[in-house]
């Protein structure tokens, strides 16, 4: 009787086990299915995931910002000519180098003034023999008559209301060619972001309408496209230099108004509807 009880015991245990074994697998089967099902929610719910949309919509949103410019661009050169191509080099360093100085005192850092364009030319004049007898000769020469030394700058002003005052002085230092003034703005990028989230947000605005009208719904977005988020810079061109020298009409530095730059954003979105 001990033995049979025994492996009654025995079988009895060894079945719990198996009961066990086989509970324990499907609860694990049952969590692995439950958490796939969930990822191929999520994934159908990313933009252009899942199973190709049949029918769409596509609605277009327009952000814009404005912001008051807080940096000032611009360019200039210094040109100088000579017989003597170390003399040029050596009359434009001399010039150069007090626009250089005077930047400085004004308060424009190093980082801020960059060369943009450096060129040595010689300079050639085509000249044509001259008559002797009654014989003219036909054809002619060029004549090597010097050379031009021109060096290009870009500096950029951070305190805007400045900007005129610094074009004065470098123009009566013998800057030439001052032109591309532009007014930007340092933190383009939270401007831009900011022209997208409108332009998202109107496009949005306007899919709910339509989808209201047309008696549809809205799933998932499967498309979306930008542009024309380039901002809107006001530009000043300076061609005479002598306007700033104070010999012109109110003399002095010219009054330069910065008013506001315009920073915009188109979207395109497309949306499943059913």
């Amino acid at each position: 009787m001990n033995d049979e009880t025994n492996n009654h015991h025995h079988c009895g245990f060894a079945g719990g086990r198996v009961k066990r074994m086989f509970t324990l697998v499907l609860l694990i089967l049952a969590i692995f299915l439950a958490v796939k099902t969930i990822n191929t929610i999520k994934e159908y719910r990313f933009i252009g995931g899942g199973v190709s949309a049949t029918n769409m919509i596509t609605v277009s949103g327009k952000g814009e910002v404005f912001a008051v410019p807080d940096i000032a661009e611009f360019s200039f050169s210094v040109v100088e000519e000579n017989k003597n191509v170390t003399d040029a080099q050596d009359v434009a360093a001399r010039r150069i180098n007090s626009i250089l100085a005077y930047l400085e005192k004004s308060d424009i850092k190093d980082a801020d003034i960059k060369t943009i364009n450096y060129n040595v030319y010689p300079r050639y004049e085509y000249e044509t023999k001259e008559c002797s007898n009654d014989f003219c000769p036909t054809g002619g020469e060029s004549i090597l008559k010097g050379f031009e030394v021109s060096q290009s700058i870009s500096v950029k002003v951070r305190d805007t209301e400045k900007a005129g005052k610094v074009i004065a002085g470098i123009g009566e230092l013998g800057a030439s060619d001052i032109s591309g003034l532009n007014f930007t703005i340092n933190d383009e990028e939270k401007l831009i972001e900011e022209a997208r989230k409108k332009a998202i947000d109107n496009a949005r605005k306007k899919a709910k309408q339509l989808a209201k009208d047309l008696d549809v719904k809205l799933v998932r977005v499967v498309s979306f496209s930008e542009s024309g988020n380039q901002p809107y810079y006001k530009n000043f061109a300076f061609t005479e230099v002598a306007s700033f020298d104070g010999d012109g009409v109110g003399g002095g530095a010219p009054e330069i108004p910065t008013g506001e730059n315009k920073i915009t954003s188109n979207v395109s979105i497309a949306y499943e509807i059913r």
